[in-house]
């Protein structure tokens, strides 16, 4: 089980660092305007979950979740 947890910690670590890098990059591409309200772009408008980071946070935290739970259920079953 402490493997497990390693593992684990290791991930979310890893997961939170790919995150702020990723803000941070995003942030600094920005530049400020007069008009915080800017068209949205039409690559965000196609794929306006893909393209949103707090959905794939969710999404990977649903996806780690059912792995666990599915680990857990096998291994113990």
């Amino acid at each position: 089980m402490a493997q497990l947890i390693f593992v684990l910690s290791i991930l979310v670590v890893l997961i939170a660092v790919i995150g702020f890098v990723y803000t941070y990059r995003l942030g600094r591409q920005q530049k400020w305007q007069e008009e915080l309200d800017a068209p949205i772009p039409k690559a965000v408008q196609e794929h306006a979950y893909l393209r949103n980071p707090v959905f794939l946070a969710y999404l990977l935290a649903a996806l780690l979740a059912a792995v666990v739970i599915f680990y857990l259920a096998l291994r113990y079953w």
